[in-house]
């Protein structure tokens, strides 16, 4: 894995690998099972959001909130089983010690569209930030919250940390292709969704690197992606992205990427972090991972890192 990290300028993160070492998961395996549903209501929508759920008696533990991207929902993302092979995202999280959940955007997996058929970049960063806040009313886990966002998940979960910084713990950009010097055009109005139907060649094609990952992953990520979304969600007045700025990032950041990910090329990589206004933050590497490295060999070593982060901060220690 190569790492830069900063508190206050470029330096490199020797004592990341350390720390990553000693963040294991304690005991067996869990046994595969379907997540816990929560109906969660945002200005009057109701959300699906998936949570690995603890013993009542459990200790208080850092609490994440998982962000899928732009095409596929959080069980195929973030709870694929495969037989033979340990692919659940959630189960790594959570096995090792995290308060783990994941939310399905309005028009993916359980959660239906709302009247308008659209999904707005404001529309999905409000969403989450109300699922955050049900986050933090649990009597039993009460505290800040870690957001995880996948690819396009990523940059709602950067707008969110801009807006609301009070709400976040830090946040984990995984995938994050946005060069901040590009701004999106404003597009025409759209008054009726395309509603076009996904297929399995886009399900197939974040798995550009075909040693990073099994084709039993690949069938069953292809099948459970398809079963769960068949449609793909109509966003619009994507140029709300535009809002973002680094340079307002004040929220501890970790940034990972694979290292052949073509959608998130080094030089936008450097770009971002040599911006984040924030010290406290990270970039990692991930050798021989692509964009779908959450579900690729290289999704134990993520799950560590990711681990160690927030364990980092809930502990004050390096």
């Amino acid at each position: 894995m190569s790492r830069w990290g900063g508190s206050g300028g470029w330096r490199v993160a020797m004592m990341i690998a350390a720390a990553v070492l000693r963040v294991t998961a304690a005991g067996a395996q869990p046994q595969p099972r379907t997540p816990t549903r929560h109906d969660v209501v945002v200005e009057g929508h109701h959300l699906a959001v998936w949570q690995r759920v603890r013993p009542a008696n459990a200790p208080p533990v850092a609490k994440i909130l998982l962000v899928h991207g732009r095409t596929w929902s959080s069980l195929p993302n973030f709870d694929l089983h495969v037989p033979g092979e340990e692919r659940s995202f959630m189960d790594a999280l959570g096995g090792a010690g995290l308060d783990v959940f994941a939310v399905d955007l309005r028009g993916y997996g359980a959660t239906p569209r709302d009247t308008t058929g659209f999904l707005t970049p404001d529309r999905a960063v409000a969403d989450v930030a109300g699922v955050v806040s049900w986050m933090q009313q649990d009597p039993r886990r009460p505290g800040k919250v870690y957001v995880l966002g996948l690819s396009r998940g990523a940059m709602i979960a950067a707008m969110l940390a801009q807006k609301y910084p009070e709400k976040l713990a830090g946040i984990v950009l995984l995938g994050f292709g946005f060069d901040p010097d590009v701004r999106a055009a404003p597009s025409e109005p759209l008054t009726r969704p395309a509603r076009l139907r996904n297929t399995a060649d886009a399900a197939a094609s974040d798995f550009a690197t075909p040693d990073a990952y099994s084709s039993a992953t690949l069938t069953t990520f292809v099948q459970a992606a398809l079963r769960s979304d068949p449609i793909l969600m109509d966003w619009r007045d994507e140029s709300q992205f535009n809002a973002f700025s680094p340079a307002r990032l004040q929220v501890p950041v970790l940034l990972v990427q694979g290292e052949r990910d073509t959608q998130t090329p080094i030089a936008i990589g450097a770009k971002l972090f040599a911006r984040f206004a924030t010290p406290d933050k990270w970039w990692i590497i991930l050798p021989g991972a692509d964009h779908a490295a959450h579900l690729e060999k290289s999704a134990a070593e993520l799950a560590r890192t990711v681990v160690w982060f927030t364990q980092r901060h809930e502990t004050g220690r390096l």
